[in-house]
């Protein structure tokens, strides 16, 4: 694929490598003679130096005719600007890392549809998805997050004698905006189907609106799953997203620990349903007070890699079972496990399989497996003369695959056998690994 990639900073520097070590044609451009000639003297790429929100540039760096266009610079107003003047140029697709928050709310205005941008894309999100991912390991955040956060995901452990058990998924008269998207059994995950029966010990994973799931989940289990306490050490924008995206579901008791008391105030007004405190995570005495020993995870988030490893290391000596950290620095990952810390996250290894995931033609915008490798989750535009449009989803042969949720301009939802798709909408589809094929030919414009 042609890339063209605006910031040669450790972000887009980053990025560059691995696509080059996958044989991409990439080309960096920035405004530092000093960043690009360090960069040509390690990578295979093209360089062009200058401002990324002028067109000349942009045309120099053969935007009109890149397969993708990254604007990843640390300015968010360059990145929109440049991401969007990339698409209208020719770029098949764009995307924009932001920094800001607000950029990524749809409610009030959403710039990525004003600017015609395919993706805009936060590290500090991405990273906390990545951490709220192991914590609680199940779910399709790919699903929660394209879904402008109107979906919720999540994994019931179906149990003996629950209302569920033996029954086929089309006969428990599930709410019509909740569907049940995968069954895990016995370490194999599938697509459920209609007749579909599940099983004591069973897995089920539910997609739905946010707050209709939690009256569901009496279908599969007699009561729910212990609260967790999760800790997290720093409320910087990863830590707050983090405890943003707990603090949606009831399971998660969050305590945010932070330095700085403006930062605290704020943070006490934004998250409703965590406890906030002033504290140092480095000094022990602070994690004594907190009651680390207490906490079933501790995740260390603050701004620096040292102080991470020492408040991860302290609290896996208190006796915290789990530990998570944020990592920045590649080089420390190798020593992370033999201190004890159980699961490291990269914001750039984060942002890189985003990345990665959207390396795809067509009407495909992006693809991640999950299930180990039972299925994947696509993320597809609903072009023109595809044959997925021509009749409502019921009259459709998707096989064993399963549309989970569809985004029309600013409206999202589970959808059911009357719906039928349109030209511009978007979808997340589930498809088993066995039908990637077939599934893929509904999506692909036939020409009549």
């Amino acid at each position: 694929m042609n890339i063209v990639i605006i910031g040669a900073g450790t972000i887009g520097t980053s990025i560059a490598r691995s696509l080059c070590a996958r044989h991409h044609n990439v080309c960096l451009v920035d405004q530092s003679k000093t960043a690009l000639g360090n960069i040509e003297e390690r990578l295979d790429v093209q360089t062009v130096r200058g401002s990324a929100s002028n067109p000349i540039v942009l045309f120099q760096a053969g935007v009109q005719s890149a397969d993708l266009c990254l604007a990843v610079t640390d300015q968010d107003e360059v990145n929109i600007v440049s991401a969007s003047l990339g698409t209208r140029m020719g770029a098949g697709r764009s995307v924009a890392r932001v920094h800001q928050a607000g950029f990524l709310e749809t409610t009030t205005f959403d710039f990525g549809t004003a600017f015609n941008i395919t993706r805009l894309l936060s590290l500090e999100q991405l990273t906390a998805l990545a951490l709220a991912r192991a914590i609680r390991v199940p779910g399709i955040f790919a699903l929660e997050n394209f879904a402008r956060g109107a979906i919720e995901v999540q994994e019931v452990g179906v149990e003996e004698d629950a209302k569920a058990t033996q029954k086929r998924i089309k006969e428990l008269g599930l709410p019509p905006e909740v569907l049940v998207g995968l069954i895990t059994h016995d370490q194999r995950t599938v697509i459920a189907g209609a007749d579909d029966v599940v099983m004591a010990g069973d897995r089920v994973t539910l997609i739905g609106r946010r707050g209709e799931l939690d009256e569901v989940r009496r279908f599969f289990e007699h009561k729910p799953p212990s609260r967790q306490h999760v800790l997290i050490a720093g409320g910087g924008d990863i830590g707050f997203a983090l405890a943003s995206i707990l603090g949606q579901r009831r399971r998660f008791h969050v305590t945010v620990l932070e330095t700085d008391e403006e930062r605290c105030e704020f943070l006490a007004e934004e998250l409703e349903t965590a406890t906030v405190l002033t504290a140092d995570a480095t000094h022990r005495s602070d994690l004594e007070e907190a009651r680390v020993g207490h906490a079933d995870v501790f995740v260390a988030a603050t701004g620096h890699d040292e102080d991470n490893i020492v408040c991860g290391v302290e609290a896996r000596e208190m006796g915290c079972p789990r530990i998570l950290s944020v990592i920045r620095r590649p080089d420390y990952a190798n020593v992370l496990t033999k201190l004890g810390i159980e699961v490291s996250i990269s914001p750039r290894e984060a942002m890189l399989q985003e990345i990665l995931a959207m390396l795809q033609s067509g009407p495909q915008v992006s693809r991640q497996e999950f299930g180990g490798g039972d299925a994947e989750v696509w993320e597809m535009t609903v072009l023109e003369q595809a044959p997925v449009t021509r009749a409502p989803l019921k009259e459709i042969n998707l096989g064993r695959s399963l549309i989970a949720a569809v985004v029309r301009k600013a409206s999202s939802w589970i959808p059911g056998g009357e719906d039928q798709l349109k030209a511009g909408d978007s979808a997340i589809v589930l498809v088993p690994a066995e039908s990637t094929a077939e599934t893929l030919t509904l999506f692909e414009p036939v020409a009549e």
